[in-house]
């Protein structure tokens, strides 16, 4: 057998070492993750691993379509990809003033040169 389907990827199961809110925004190496429930410390929950969320953001405007990063010191979404897992792509325009930006979770990413 090379591969047994085990669930249909919407959200994954997560046991955290410390409580999670509902609405942290979890990163596991490269996959981000958004607790919808409060997840207790070692207790087995679920992230979000695909929708639309509206997620705070840092300083500066997102065009609708940009590419999103999290910022995981600051626990922001920001444009700035050094150093920041993907987290999605944004389906609103977000003002420099908006402190929410809306993200479509691990959209389906293409890089282009020079991004």
């Amino acid at each position: 057998m090379i591969a047994c389907f085990k669930q249909e990827g919407r959200s994954i199961d997560y046991r955290p070492s410390e409580a999670v809110a509902a609405g942290d925004v979890v990163v596991q190496g490269n996959l981000v993750g958004i607790a919808r429930l409060d997840i207790a410390a070692n207790t087995l929950g679920s992230l979000a691993v695909v929708g639309v969320f509206d997620v705070e953001k840092a300083s500066g405007a997102v065009t609708a379509g940009a590419v999103v990063f999290w910022d995981a010191t600051n626990h922001k979404a920001t444009t700035t990809a050094t150093g920041n897992p993907y987290l999605g792509k944004a389906v609103l325009a977000a003002e420099s003033a908006d402190e929410q930006v809306r993200v479509l979770l691990n959209a389906p990413f293409v890089a282009v040169a020079g991004e």
